[in-house]
């Protein structure tokens, strides 16, 4: 664990500021946990703003919210509804958790942190947001299960790759934003046909039928 020793440069700082604000908008309980295990377990030596999250409470309390997520986040409507309450959890918590981790410098970092991990954890939240409602779509379960353990890995995996290689990270971040905001705009556009279908058949019109395919 060497190399999570000491956290003290700049790239790794903001990484782990902009690790914490991305994957509080996905897993918020799950970051806060991981991040002060790590810094209970000594193996990372974590900011000073960010140290109250290695106390034995805290770690109850994220440890606890993390278990009951990791369940909730994957029953059909109930990961849907968790989001929706969790809106006005996540990001003002992604954004206080980025600036834990660069508040040492001064008032204006702590800003800049603010911001910048307010606006990934709303990034990503919206994004999860969109896309369970998308796959609430499908009558089975077991895409809600996949995508939920997709998710949970993805949220380690990044939280890793900021500790240990923090321009990996900016690369692998920068592509997942591009990804996330794609997958939003395709999954809108899906979500309002959806609805537009719904509404016909409550009303007891038929929906129009989509275009023919033509064979080439």
């Amino acid at each position: 664990m060497e190399p999570f020793r000491h956290l003290i440069d700049t790239p790794q700082l903001f990484a782990l500021a902009a690790a914490l604000g991305w994957a509080s908008g996905i897993r918020l309980y799950a970051a806060v946990f991981l991040v002060g295990a790590a810094g209970y377990m000594g193996w990372i030596d974590l900011p000073h703003g960010l140290r109250m999250l290695q106390h034995p409470g805290v770690l109850a309390a994220s440890g606890f919210m993390c278990f009951v997520e990791f369940f909730a986040d994957k029953i059909p409507f109930v990961d849907s509804l968790w989001d929706v309450v969790h809106t006005v959890i996540r990001i003002p918590a992604g954004a206080a958790l980025a600036a834990g981790a660069l508040g040492a410098d001064g008032d204006a970092m702590t800003w800049v942190a603010a911001l910048l991990g307010g606006s990934l954890a709303a990034t990503s939240h919206a994004a999860k947001l969109t896309t369970r409602a998308a796959v609430n779509t499908s009558p089975e379960p077991f895409s809600n299960i996949g995508v939920s353990l997709l998710e949970d890995g993805f949220v380690v995996f990044m939280l890793w790759l900021a500790a240990a290689h923090p321009a990996v990270f900016a690369i692998a971040l920068v592509l997942t934003l591009a990804i996330a905001v794609l997958l939003m705009v395709v999954l809108v556009k899906f979500l309002r046909l959806v609805i537009t279908r719904m509404r016909a058949f409550l009303s007891g019109r038929m929906p129009a039928p989509l275009p023919p395919h033509k064979e080439v």
